[in-house]
């Protein structure tokens, strides 16, 4: 494996560009053209493309051994057409990539009641978001077993970082659910998820999904207190469910109608992986975000 293909050069595909520029040539699908100057000084080719203009892609069809897909599925529709665009073109010519690593999000299961979830629960997507993900796993995954292609499925929870907390939520005095209706959240650090996907290239198993999750076990409600906490911030006041839809956005309200608690132990056991952050506690500690 000589030459790497990231598709979606966000956050995450920057946190992982040191470690994979010193082992492999690196090339990164770019949109705005203003994107392509800071890629190439992290070291990686930009490639120019978009994900919704299928002709852009032709140049992508072998031009790396493997793939790492971090690019988000469409915002609207229930399927993702961004992911049938990609995996045609990755297609047009014989020689196909050996592997391809997603992040896809555990908001594939649905809905779990607070229950603890393997990577062997069906998926049962309740949000149009979910369903855009479940659509392009199994696109993915035919596309591997139809063309021999390894294919790992990361399912990343609630993705967090130093730069990337709810501070600015948490200073509108948003509310969180009252503690006796809140939802079991799970959550990954932005530095640890970026180093499984690099695992995923070599350790994977083919056709092998894995929660992308740390170790805490915190209901939303405290995960937004340690942060306040944390940065000496006012916690969140508490609100019923009834109550609280007349103040938050459908998208923020989506997210308090899914509880489940993620099962890591596929990740740990199978990638080998040993987490910077095994808690957000230890990623809060961490954190030295300016206020």
């Amino acid at each position: 494996m000589k030459r790497i293909l990231i598709v979606g050069s966000g956050d995450v595909a920057r946190r992982a560009l040191p470690w994979l520029v010193r082992r492999f040539r690196v090339f990164a699908l770019v949109r705005q053209p203003e994107a392509a100057a800071e890629l190439r000084a992290l070291g990686a080719v930009p490639v120019a493309g978009d994900l919704d203009d299928r002709r852009s892609l032709r140049r992508l069809a072998g031009i790396a051994d493997a793939v790492l897909h971090f690019a988000p599925p469409p915002q609207t529709g229930e399927g993702d057409p961004r992911m049938a665009r990609l995996l045609a073109a990755l297609a047009g010519r014989s020689s196909l990539p050996q592997g391809v690593v997603y992040i896809s999000t555990t908001g594939v299961y649905g809905d779990c009641a607070g229950v603890r979830v393997d990577e062997t629960r069906p998926c049962r997507a309740q949000t149009a978001r979910g369903r855009r993900r479940v659509d392009a796993e199994r696109r993915l995954r035919a596309f591997g077993r139809r063309n021999r292609v390894r294919v790992a499925l990361l399912r990343a929870p609630g993705i967090y970082a130093a730069d990337r907390l709810p501070l600015e939520r948490l200073r509108r005095a948003d509310p969180v659910l009252a503690a006796d209706e809140d939802v079991h959240t799970n959550h990954i650090h932005a530095e640890d998820l970026a180093r499984i996907a690099c695992l995923a290239l070599f350790r994977a198993g083919p056709g092998r999904a894995y929660n992308a999750s740390d170790d805490s076990g915190l209901r939303m409600g405290e995960y937004f207190d340690a942060v306040a906490e944390r940065f000496g911030l006012a916690r969140p006041p508490r609100m019923a469910r009834a109550e609280i839809v007349r103040h938050l956005s459908p998208l923020a309200l989506s997210f308090m109608s899914e509880s489940r608690r993620l099962d890591n132990r596929r990740l740990k056991r199978e990638l080998r992986l040993h987490l910077r952050y095994p808690t957000v506690a230890d990623g809060l500690r961490a954190a030295t975000v300016p206020v």
